[in-house]
């Protein structure tokens, strides 16, 4: 798994939006977009889906789950090509019916983050339910130190299914450990409409959480978008068209999780056919040519990092 010269070309022109200004379009009507792939290090067939979208696609950012037993094939290949984009996807959770995982930190630190067998708490109620926030802390703090001890150069963190948005003290938890790491976590405004109609149990506690993350420097997103909710490829592919067509001004993530068809993927998730359509979709010459089209500027967490770190060191008096 090896980055092409253009690839690396690519990856680099991206680190200089940060830093960048149009004269020609306004800054608040300027359009950034991070295609962010999920699940690295779940398997060797996400792995293989992933490179190919960083390589041949447009995908400029992944997250590693760090639990998972794929994650030092990909760790290798992060190590290999640090001007990337790598974020540690904290995992709570191992939500697959026959392909599980447990934690990272020992299980006599985090007995509340397992069940009886000793694997990660299948769904997020029962992470929510039995979680114990300290536990919580030890267990991401660890997935963090792992990610660093196999050399991955790190430029975020986000959170495997939302686990770390399922209750309040959880969230401040995954803001905590960002700061402390110096690593932006992924993020909304309170006054983003994702909390009206998905997270409203964290209104106050984003509004706190914006305000630390804004004065360490860190990026806050203005927009996520977490799913096209269209099966069958060319359907998928009609759907991340219009999303492209109708994106906001400001940055946005758009999240997608690729995969190879195969009897490995087919075994471990019934949703194989959308992984593999993503993988599909974002290594269609019609998505990249449809970017270029509508004008918006790829970008990455570690461009925006830089970006608002810059930003902040500017302010502070001389």
């Amino acid at each position: 798994m090896r980055l092409t010269t253009t690839r690396a070309i690519m990856i680099a022109s991206l680190l200089l939006v940060a830093a960048a200004t149009s004269e020609a379009v306004p800054d608040d009507a300027k359009r950034y977009l991070i295609i962010h792939a999920d699940d690295a290090g779940m398997s060797h067939s996400v792995n293989v889906a992933t490179v190919e979208a960083l390589e041949k696609g447009v995908v400029t950012s992944a997250s590693i789950m760090m639990p998972c037993p794929w994650v030092e094939e990909f760790a290798a290949y992060t190590r290999d090509h640090p001007e990337g984009d790598w974020g540690v996807h904290l995992t709570l959770n191992s939500e697959w019916k026959h392909y599980r995982w447990g934690p990272v930190a020992s299980r006599s630190q985090v007995p509340s983050l397992v069940d009886e067998n000793g694997y990660l708490w299948q769904s997020i109620l029962e992470v929510a339910t039995h979680a114990k926030a300290d536990e919580v802390e030890i267990e991401l703090r660890a997935q963090v130190e792992r990610a660093q001890a196999l050399g991955i150069p790190l430029s975020h963190l986000d959170t495997h299914m939302g686990a770390l948005v399922s209750r309040p003290d959880l969230a401040e938890v995954y803001v905590r450990v960002g700061l402390a790491f110096d690593l932006p976590v992924l993020f909304l405004r309170p006054d983003n409409p994702l909390f009206e109609t998905r997270f409203p149990h964290l209104v106050e506690t984003a509004g706190l959480a914006c305000q630390q993350l804004d004065a360490a420097g860190l990026p806050i997103l203005d927009t996520l978008i977490m799913d096209v909710g269209k099966t069958g490829h060319e359907a998928r592919k009609a759907g991340y068209l219009d999303l492209l067509r109708n994106l906001k001004p400001g940055v946005t993530q758009l999240i997608i999780h690729c995969g190879q068809e195969g009897p490995e993927l087919e075994a471990i998730s019934a949703r194989w056919e959308s992984r593999d359509s993503d993988r599909r979709v974002f290594t269609d010459p019609e998505i990249r040519a449809e970017l270029d089209k509508l004008g918006i500027e790829l970008t990455t967490w570690r461009a925006l990092h830089q970006r608002t770190a810059g930003a902040k060191k500017a302010k502070k008096p001389l």
